[in-house]
């Protein structure tokens, strides 16, 4: 029989994959691709302008990966002035672009996005021939952003952690380990977290949710010279091997935004990683007393380097965004909606203030 990378990972056959762990009722955590998934997404926005003018900037899917993700049509409702799907052009992020002028009503835009996914689990045992990147995609994902430099502290940082590592693939995942070993989730941190790794890094607060976790990932394989990007994205189901702390627990995901990271071989192509869920299961999976040595820690960890489960959708992989007529520079990331009344700017992390809604919901394939 042919030895699959989860076997030699694992040190067991592939029936140990979904045995049921010990006391939870679970199984063994290991994505594998089989059939895609379709998905419904509606963001409803509803901002109480009081006669002012209004601007509002939807998030929607743009991710276009053949075998794990694919963005399909937009609608929208609104009483908006103007209204349409923008490109950010240095970015490639997505979004709806809506305009009111001064009135009474609130202002209201109602987005219907659709995009199926699929779960992945790269090979990461047999090397493969694999398309190298455009020397644009490599620039563009070996650059520093606002809030992630590849010098200084991050540099040293990752010089750091690959010392003596021989492979590419060695080094990806001496970066993945010590991020697992080094981090945790901060329940205290608004939204996502914001990801300014140099500060993570001077202030010695390797704390934070999974847009400073994952995106530290970035930043130190970036510095490293290995092409890395975040992408920013939405739980939208269950997870299928019944990690409560890995999926949304209902249709209303207002906040159920979620950022995973990727890093580029060239032997393997682009991995999948996602340190950050692995700090999310210490801290929130039941009974909420786990630590990196149990069992049901252990098998995510091993899985999120490599592989990751399709009951999550991808807006983007933007960073330093420019949000058309807003005089408030760019967001760090767009994965929230956005919105300004009058120029000032509406906070995404609160969304009952804000006002705004997403549900999501499976639709049949």
């Amino acid at each position: 029989m042919k030895l699959g990378r989860r076997d030699i990972l694992m040190g067991g056959g592939a029936a140990a994959l979904f045995t049921a762990l010990p006391g939870t009722g679970r199984a063994g955590f290991a994505p594998s691709p089989s059939g895609w998934r379709d998905f419904e997404i509606t963001t409803r926005v509803e901002l109480p302008r009081g006669g002012a003018s209004a601007q509002s900037w939807v998030p929607i899917p743009a991710v276009a990966e053949p075998g794990w993700h694919e963005a399909g049509r937009t609608r929208w409702q609104t009483n908006a002035d103007r209204a349409e799907i923008a490109e950010d052009p240095a970015t490639g992020a997505r979004f709806v672009h809506a305009v009111w002028s001064g009135g009474s009503d609130d202002a209201v835009l109602e987005v219907v996005s659709v995009a199926s996914t699929r779960d992945r689990d790269v090979d990461l045992v047999h090397p493969r021939d694999v398309a190298p990147l455009s020397e644009e995609d490599r620039a563009r994902y070996l650059a520093p952003t606002m809030l992630i430099p590849t010098d200084g502290i991050v540099r040293e940082t990752a010089l750091g952690i690959t010392q003596g590592a021989e492979t590419d693939l060695d080094r990806a995942r001496l970066i993945y380990d010590w991020i697992v070993e080094s981090t945790e989730r901060n329940p205290d941190t608004r939204g996502c977290g914001l990801g300014d790794i140099a500060s993570m890094l001077a202030m010695g607060d390797l704390t934070g949710k999974c847009a400073d976790l994952n995106t530290l990932f970035v930043g130190l394989a970036r510095a490293f010279g290995l092409p890395a990007r975040d992408i920013y994205g939405l739980r939208v189901a269950p997870s299928a091997f019944g990690y409560k702390s890995l999926g949304a627990g209902s249709p209303d995901v207002t906040k159920a935004q979620h950022c995973r990271a990727e890093v580029f071989l060239d032997d393997f192509g682009w991995v999948p990683v996602d340190p950050a869920d692995v700090r999310k299961v210490v801290l929130e999976e039941p009974p909420k007393t786990l630590t990196l040595a149990d069992p049901e820690v252990r098998d995510v960890r091993q899985a999120l380097f490599g592989a990751w489960e399709g009951n999550w959708i991808g807006y983007n992989f933007a960073h330093d965004v420019e949000l058309p007529g807003s005089d408030a520079g760019p967001v760090p990331f767009l994965m929230y909606p956005q919105a300004e009344i009058e120029g000032r700017p509406r906070d995404p992390l609160e969304p009952a203030a804000f006002t705004y809604s997403i549900t999501a919901r499976e639709r049949a394939v």
